[in-house]
């Protein structure tokens, strides 16, 4: 019986040796596709020049696409910055506009007790004349 296990642990390692002899030949495949897909990256470009039909010297196409990326790429950057900046000024005002808003309201409904104060002031001054004109009128009367 133990010589049936050890047999059968004897065979699998001779099988994980050659999963990973195997997997080690595939990563070297990809770490070679890689070191050669990206190598050209690496290397400066130098832009060529090209003759049109009237002799004078034109850049290539990718040389051209080159540098219209690089201009996009400035002219983004610099777009960019004035975004946020116009984001933030305006996310401060907004901040603004909601606390003068706020204060608004509060002076607003201050008026407003006010008013109603004056109003029953006024509606007592106005009542305690009539009893006053009321009582002139009787003693004038009797």
């Amino acid at each position: 019986m133990n010589a049936t296990i050890r047999s059968e642990q004897a065979e699998p390692t001779a099988e994980v040796d050659s999963n990973l002899d195997a997997v080690s030949e595939v990563e070297e495949g990809i770490r070679e596709f890689v070191r050669n897909d990206i190598a050209y990256l690496r290397r400066p470009q130098v832009a060529s020049l090209e003759t049109a039909p009237n002799g004078v010297p034109t850049e290539t196409s990718e040389s051209a696409v080159n540098n219209v990326n690089s201009l996009i790429q400035r002219v983004a950057g610099t777009s960019l910055a004035e975004i946020e900046k116009l984001i933030s000024e305006l996310e401060s005002l907004r901040d603004l506009l909601h606390a003068e808003g706020q204060r608004v309201q509060r002076e607003i409904s201050g008026y407003a007790q006010l008013s109603h104060a004056a109003m029953k002031s006024t509606r007592m001054i106005a009542d305690n004349v009539n009893q006053w004109k009321r009582a002139a009128d009787g003693l004038r009367n009797s």
